[in-house]
């Protein structure tokens, strides 16, 4: 049954969980424009950048599933905040690091923290929004994505300020550290009991009875969209600032802004993805705005330039803004498995593409170029707009 007026406890609830998406956003933008500096530091060629960065969804991959053990123990908003705190302190130490093996290793651990965050964040969340009884999980989102502009913005102005990347990180792990431990105090009482099906046991505890072979190859599809998704947007997460900076020769305090407006447009995107999926579909609206992604992408780096590259940046994640939410959403719902099930399997696999887009980028980059390097947002954004079919099309009213 909705219900239009929650009680005090489920909006406070629901600040909570906002203020647990916000940090997440943040935390991981705040380091991301530091990159180029620090692979200076390090002395990383191309490859072993994409290598180093890598170790972040591999170690997301390695720790996703553990996610349901530790909800069901401690509770979805402990876990949250706990691992909000050890992704930071990941992050920090990575900003640190003397040499590229500790940045690895750094990033790696951050990475799994980062994982099981995500998944209780998302478990709690969706627990609020059986309180309310309507969607309010895009929302949660949304608030991610000004974390991330957030983040970003402050990551470019300690460039600006010439701030050393430990003090910058160092600030950044107080501050979004201390706004995760202050929203536990406000988030849902009680077990996980209602949202334990949000997180199987295991990754093979996720059929009721036998899928259909349509089932599952929907599955796939679905995965390969959020695959999709993430590898253009971790295109604008890892090497933007680096190509801006660079390759075009924009200024250390310009180069973030790549990044910034890729993240800022995929709010606005995410802020309007709900009314226009109801309006228009899953399936037009992902194919639609991988559309916009592939073609503002194309323009910019065949037509190289400081405000076009932004711009390009800005329209991939415009375009991608929905992949992610639509292909869980339609995964949540397919028959033959179980609750959540569907979700958890592509939000575990997405990850792949963070994992295999940096080395895949960094290699294209030491032997045809950067440049060339970053074909691969436009190409994933196709992708998307070719398998959409697998997402929903407009309800009849």
């Amino acid at each position: 049954m909705r219900n239009d007026r929650p009680d005090r406890t489920t909006r406070r609830a629901r600040l909570a969980v906002s203020a647990l998406f916000l940090t997440n956003g943040a935390l991981f933008a705040n380091i991301l424009p530091r990159y180029p500096e620090i692979k200076a530091a390090l002395g990383l060629d191309n490859l072993g950048y994409g290598i180093s960065v890598a170790a972040f969804p591999a170690g997301a991959i390695v720790a996703g599933l553990a996610a349901a053990v530790l909800i069901r123990r401690a509770g979805s908003a402990r876990v949250a905040v706990i691992g909000t705190v050890l992704t930071s302190l990941g992050l920090l130490s990575a900003a640190l690091a003397p040499s590229g093996a500790l940045f690895a290793v750094a990033l790696f651990l951050g990475g799994a923290s980062d994982a099981i965050t995500d998944v209780a964040q998302n478990a709690h969340g969706l627990r609020v929004q059986r309180r309310y009884g309507r969607s309010i999980i895009n929302s949660f989102h949304a608030i991610w994505s000004i974390g991330a502009v957030i983040g970003g913005v402050m990551a470019a102005g300690a460039i600006a300020l010439r701030l050393p990347v430990g003090i910058h990180l160092g600030i950044s792990t107080a501050v979004f550290a201390t706004v995760a431990l202050i929203a536990l105090r406000f988030c849902l009482p009680g077990r996980d009991d209602e949202s334990a099906d949000a997180a199987p046991n295991g990754a093979f505890a996720i059929v009721r009875g036998r899928p259909s072979a349509r089932t599952l190859l929907m599955l796939v599809a679905l995965t390969l969209i959020a695959m999709a998704g993430a590898v253009a947007e971790d295109v604008g997460n890892t090497w933007a600032t680096l190509y801006i900076g660079q390759e075009l020769g924009a200024a250390a305090a310009i180069a973030p802004l790549g990044f910034i407006a890729l993240v800022g447009a995929q709010f606005i995107g995410r802020m309007l993805g709900d009314p226009l999926t109801d309006r228009f579909g899953q399936r037009a609206v992902a194919r639609a705005g991988g559309l916009i992604a592939a073609t503002g992408m194309t323009v910019a780096l065949l037509f190289p330039s400081v405000p076009g590259t932004i711009a390009g940046f800005a329209a991939v994640g415009f375009g991608i803004a929905t992949l992610i939410p639509a292909a869980m959403h339609a995964a949540d719902e397919l028959p033959g498995l179980r609750p959540g099930a569907g979700l958890t399997v592509v939000s575990w696999l997405l990850r792949l593409g963070f994992l295999l887009s940096p080395p895949f980028i960094g290699f294209l980059a030491e032997t045809e170029g950067l440049r060339v390097g970053l074909v691969v947002a436009p190409v994933a954004a196709l992708v998307a707009v070719v398998l959409a079919g697998a997402l929903e099309g407009r309800r009849i009213r």
